[in-house]
């Protein structure tokens, strides 16, 4: 019988972008089990309820995580709304559609960019990050801020984007296609990717669905689940076709996101085409009363706002269930069986995001 080994990988990893910790039971250079440790930099967010009033809260939840910053306060906006029987303008929903798609786009070049670096492919990672520089400046031009941009408030949004900079919107969108093209065709076609890649950390169809997965993570193991179905912002007048793959492993999970990239500039071009005039906000008074769950879809999958209330300016429950949250137990699927040496590659498929899952 082999002698088994317990080693730690994370939360210090050269490869991690985000503070996973994992213990790996060994066999010789085969993981046999991964044991996930949940709750190193957990910051207490949830909490704050107590000390910011539900308008305030806006700019916590859109600091629950940075990179998928704008969803979260979307979701809890909505949340909020939905409470208070708020009607948000037309033409702010669709510009929530819009903010939100550009920061999928602005996430996904970013973990493109962490995968090329896992692989120690560098002048892709340079490249990727480039191209993700323009997406920010299209941010910042439109809301004033880059990372975490704070489009959404109770009510609607908080900045409008004018004909001129819907123009300069989609002009930049145009060259950001064409650069995005040229990387994710390189990575995905190179020979060096597919051998790492192809066929590692397979995640059955039936075990993504027993094990709740979400996202990317779920859609590439062959199952059609994206939560813009449910039409909120401006999706029921903007339909999405999840993208599917089925051969459920490494190689696949890279190719949704890729893939959704381009998804997400049509998205962006078919709401500045349809966008509505009017307000894009609307004056909300009193207190919300009542409780709600929001589901929206984070660059990373499902994610889960539950919010309740009791007539105050301040909640009395707030709780978020967060993609990655999901994906971890699919992730442990796959690592039980993989090479050591696969285990930061495997760890990047699913796109960590350990700042919102231990919030």
């Amino acid at each position: 019988m082999s002698k088994r080994t317990i080693i730690p990988f994370g939360p210090q990893h050269p490869v991690l972008p985000e503070p996973i910790h994992i213990d790996l039971v060994l066999e010789d250079e085969k993981v046999v089990e991964a044991i996930p440790s949940i709750g190193y930099i957990h910051r207490g967010l949830e909490k704050l309820v107590e000390k910011k009033d539900f308008n305030e809260f806006v700019h916590v939840a859109d600091r629950v995580c940075g990179i998928c910053s704008c969803i979260h306060g979307q979701t809890y906006c909505q949340a909020i709304e939905e409470i208070m029987n708020v009607t948000v303008p037309p033409r702010a929903r669709y510009l929530r559609t819009i903010y939100g798609e550009l920061s999928r786009i602005h996430s996904h070049l970013l973990w493109l960019g962490l995968m090329a670096d896992g692989f120690g492919f560098e002048s892709l990672f340079m490249h990727s990050w480039r191209i993700r520089e323009s997406v920010l400046d299209v941010i910042e031009a439109t809301t004033g801020g880059r990372v975490i941009f704070s489009s959404s408030k109770v009510g609607g949004v908080r900045r409008d984007i004018d004909a001129d900079g819907m123009k300069k919107l989609l002009a930049m969108l145009d060259t950001i296609e064409s650069d995005t093209r040229d990387v994710t065709n390189v990575f995905l076609k190179d020979d060096s990717v597919k051998h790492r890649l192809c066929g590692v950390g397979t995640l059955s169809k039936e075990d993504a669905y027993a094990l709740g997965c979400v996202g990317p993570t779920l859609r590439a193991s062959g199952w059609a689940s994206d939560t813009r179905a449910l039409g909120y912002a401006a999706f029921n007048e903007i339909k999405v076709e999840p993208i599917v793959r089925t051969d459920g492993d490494s190689y696949g999970r890279c190719a949704v996101r890729c893939h959704e990239i381009f998804q997400s500039i049509g998205i962006i071009r078919e709401a500045a085409a349809r966008i509505p005039a009017g307000e894009v906000s609307v004056k909300v008074t009193g207190n919300p009363n009542g409780e709600f769950f929001a589901r929206t879809e984070q660059p990373r999958g499902e994610v889960i706002y539950y919010i309740k209330a009791d007539g105050t300016r301040f909640l009395q429950r707030f709780r978020v269930r967060t993609p990655t949250f999901a994906n971890i137990p699919g992730l442990v699927k796959t690592l039980a069986g993989c090479d050591l040496a696969d285990v930061p590659i495997l760890v990047l498929t699913i796109d960590p995001c350990i700042s919102c899952t231990e919030r």
